[in-house]
């Protein structure tokens, strides 16, 4: 099968590579200016998946394939569609992006039925152009029941290298499940400026932590998903101590780079 990865970040790459070791045929879609440069080998450094490098094609536009993996950030999805010269290119779409409000957008340019929606959680970086680290305990892949068909057997491979995956039939729900963990956990970290386990540690970041998790419950609820919020609270406490999120790195970055302009001036 040939698989499209449109955004070679943490996520798109980890995916390409992960898939072409298991014996897909995989292009990575990037940036025109950078297409050249662009590795033919990926490389991928994980203590679950394994340590390995693996032969991917590229472009600068989304060919045609069988499936059209997104893994780009939301804030760059508009930009990242451009690279799509014909929408019926990809018979199947398959968005990694974190959020909801995507599906909609990805449906009303494919069409509902190609668009089948997934979600992934675990640490994914990119160290340099192709080259990836994985350092999570964890790889997790639940990807819609509409999926099953098509992609069944290219999750069973995927599950031979360490990932867990799954067919969620309720697509709210499934949304919903990462959005209820994924939402807090970034606002957690990124405010407080701590890795999990310190926000964790500390008894007023911890409750202000819990009313949160249950406030987005509370939505995802009202919105038709079936979502435990003791359950999600309880997943905290299985999460490596020293995970941020994206966004909590961003915050970091920007903070360190400030002090030391500061300290310049």
């Amino acid at each position: 099968m040939h698989h499209a990865i449109l955004g070679a970040g943490g996520v798109g790459g980890t995916m390409g590579a992960c898939l072409a070791h298991v014996g897909e045929q995989v292009t990575m879609v990037v940036r025109p200016g950078v297409v050249e440069k662009f590795p033919a080998e990926l490389r991928l450094e994980s203590p679950l998946l394994g340590n390995f490098s693996a032969a991917v094609r590229k472009s600068a536009q989304v060919p045609s394939c069988d499936v059209l993996w997104l893994a780009v950030k939301a804030t760059q999805l508009e930009d990242a569609l451009q690279t799509v010269p014909d929408p019926n290119a990809a018979k199947a779409v398959v968005p990694l992006l974190n959020g909801i409000d995507h599906v909609a957008r990805l449906r009303a340019l494919f069409g509902r039925e190609r668009v089948i929606p997934a979600t992934i959680a675990g640490e994914m970086e990119r160290v340099t152009p192709g080259r990836y680290v994985h350092p999570s305990p964890f790889a997790m892949l639940n990807v819609a029941g509409s999926g099953r068909d098509l992609l069944a057997d290219v999750l069973t491979k995927l599950e031979s290298l360490g990932f867990s995956c799954r067919f969620v039939d309720d697509e709210t729900t499934l949304m919903w499940n990462k959005l209820v963990f994924l939402g807090p956990f970034a606002l957690a970290t990124s405010a407080f400026g701590a890795p999990i386990g310190e926000v964790l540690a500390n008894g007023t970041w911890h409750q202000k932590l819990e009313t949160c998790i249950r406030e987005f419950c509370s939505v995802a609820l009202a919105e038709g998903a079936q979502v435990n919020p003791d359950k999600v609270v309880a997943a905290f406490s299985m999460v490596p101590k020293d995970m941020r999120s994206s966004m909590g790195e961003l915050a970091a970055a920007v903070e360190h780079r400030t002090q030391v302009s500061s300290q310049h001036r």
